[in-house]
């Protein structure tokens, strides 16, 4: 017997706006019906003396220390610019002032 009814099926999609032709939401049921009992299967196999684990090999973290360094001077960054102005980026108004 199925978890998942197509009531359920048609109310998520409904939720997340998906527009589903009833052959999709029979289908769908019984997909999720699958993973369901996937994921059924599984919490039976995991027990307490099994670690959770988030990747099955061990990693280690691989970026650099943040170390701060000098900034680009302003006038550098500047003339790379478009447009500038006062030292700072001159952009088009988007917001109407009030």
């Amino acid at each position: 017997m199925s978890t998942i009814s197509r009531d359920e099926v048609a109310r998520v999609a409904g939720l997340a706006r998906i527009d589903l032709t009833g052959a999709e939401i029979e289908r769908l049921a019984g997909e999720l019906e699958v993973i369901v009992q996937a994921v059924a299967r599984v919490s039976e196999v995991a027990t307490p003396d099994v670690p959770a684990t988030s990747h099955p090999l061990p990693m280690t973290n691989v970026f650099r220390a943040d170390v701060p360094e000098p900034s680009l001077p302003v006038a550098d960054v500047m003339a790379s610019a478009p447009a500038s102005e006062e030292g700072r980026f001159l952009v088009p108004q988007i917001l109407e002032e009030d």
